[in-house]
């Protein structure tokens, strides 16, 4: 799938017009619906070679957030062959308890993937629990930076940030 094609696809897929209330407690005239677009096979292959196009040869390990990284992360692992992880926003009160689901080792080198960047707390968050695990994080990349703060914030919390795209590649405009 060519840029334009996924940008077309994305807009068609998941754009939605309204009053929304997002993550950051901010309100928005639109909403990007990444279960839309991550629930379409054919749009989740072409992020998952985006994706797989950030990782690099000193990539060990894959890692999304739960719940908007976790298909991410699974096609970017299918298209790399690296594993990847889960990271919990939070622990469950049964089972393991763990705070990241797979092998996350010290030393390992990881490429934490995001759905839709806003402020970027909660990839922040996940990367804090991979640093605290003794892993680097080589740099987070979102399918979509809504350009409200989250690469600045990233980068001033000390990780690499990108995105494939940006609101303006969608051709949005808030109001």
């Amino acid at each position: 799938m060519t840029r334009e094609e996924l940008i077309r696809r994305i807009k068609e897929t998941a754009y939605l017009e309204g009053d929304f209330v997002l993550r950051s407690g901010k309100r928005s005239n639109y909403y990007l619906d990444k279960y839309l677009f991550e629930t379409c096979p054919d749009i989740l292959k072409a992020l998952g070679a985006e994706f797989a196009a950030h990782a690099g040869d000193d990539v060990t390990l894959i890692a999304g957030a739960e719940l908007g990284g976790v298909a991410l992360a699974a096609a970017t692992a299918m298209e790399t062959g690296k594993n990847w992880v889960i990271i919990r926003n939070s622990k469950k009160g049964y089972g393991t308890g763990k705070m990241v689901e797979g092998v996350l080792s010290e030393g390992d080198v990881v490429l934490l993937v995001e759905d839709i960047a806003t402020t970027g707390g909660q990839v922040i968050e996940a990367a804090k629990i991979i640093t605290e695990a003794g892993a680097a994080v080589k740099k987070i990349v979102c399918v979509i930076d809504r350009k409200q703060g989250a690469e600045e914030n990233t980068t001033q919390a000390g990780y690499k940030f990108e995105s494939i795209l940006t609101k303006d590649d969608l051709g949005i405009k808030d109001t």
